[in-house]
Order: C-alpha cells, then structure tokens, then sequence
C-alpha cells in the first residue's frame, strides 16, 4: 500500500464532530512500516489530537523510532500541512530530509521535507556542551 493510500484511509476513521475537519496521516519507518493515525475531537478538547501525533504514536507503541517519510491529507482547497506542534514531533523522530507528502481529497498534492517545515527545530544538541 501507498503511504499516501494509507492516510486516504485512514482519514475516513477520524472523529472531528466540531470542526468537521477529517485529518489522515501515515509515517513509514527506516524498517518500511507504515502507522498510520487520524484526528479525534473531544468536547473537552475541541481541537482535538493530531493526525500526525497518532501515527507517531503507533509508531512508538510498536518499538519503532526512525520516520523516513510522511503523508498527510484533509479536505481542504489546498494541500494540508502538519501543525506546529506535529512539525516538532516530527522532527523528533524523523532526518531534516525526510520527505512530507501533503495532500487534498481533490487530487492536489505538495512535497517538502521535514527540515523545510521546520527550520531550525529545537533538538538535543541544544542542551549539551562540547
């Protein structure tokens, strides 16, 4: 299965009742699983939890670290991009050049790279000394 394939599925799954807004993502390891997560809204939390994050998630849960690519797709007129925090999440656990799939359900894609989403990202070389 295409990880692109993976979030398409895995989209229909999410739980966004206040926003209506469905968000599928899929990550695919150094191993070549793929994990894949989806959006869920809460009353208490409206905003709900990312896509990304629950992918990751599985990821963890299943003993894996290593992202190489990512896919991301909602219903949106322009190809949707992982949020701040998700952009840092991924970061922690994928290369600045591993690549980022962003999708629409209309066809429309972009590709960029984690480094590209997040110059800069705060990592743990920030809290050692040479």
């Amino acid at each position: 299965m295409l990880l692109t394939d993976a979030a398409r599925a895995v989209r229909e799954n999410a739980h966004a009742p206040y926003s209506n807004f469905k968000v599928g993502a899929a990550v695919k390891t150094a191993a070549g699983n793929i994990y894949v997560g989806c959006n869920v809204e809460n009353v208490a939390y409206p905003e709900g939890t990312c896509a990304e994050a629950g992918a990751i998630a599985a990821m963890i849960a299943a003993g894996e670290r290593d992202i190489v690519e990512v896919a991301v797709i909602a219903d949106s007129p322009k190809p949707v991009t992982p949020c701040g925090g998700c952009r840092q999440k991924l970061a922690e656990f994928a290369g600045s050049d591993a690549v980022v799939t962003m999708l629409t359900t209309d066809g429309p894609q972009e590709v960029t790279t984690v480094g590209q989403l997040l110059p800069g990202s705060f990592d743990a070389d920030y809290m050692t000394r040479t």
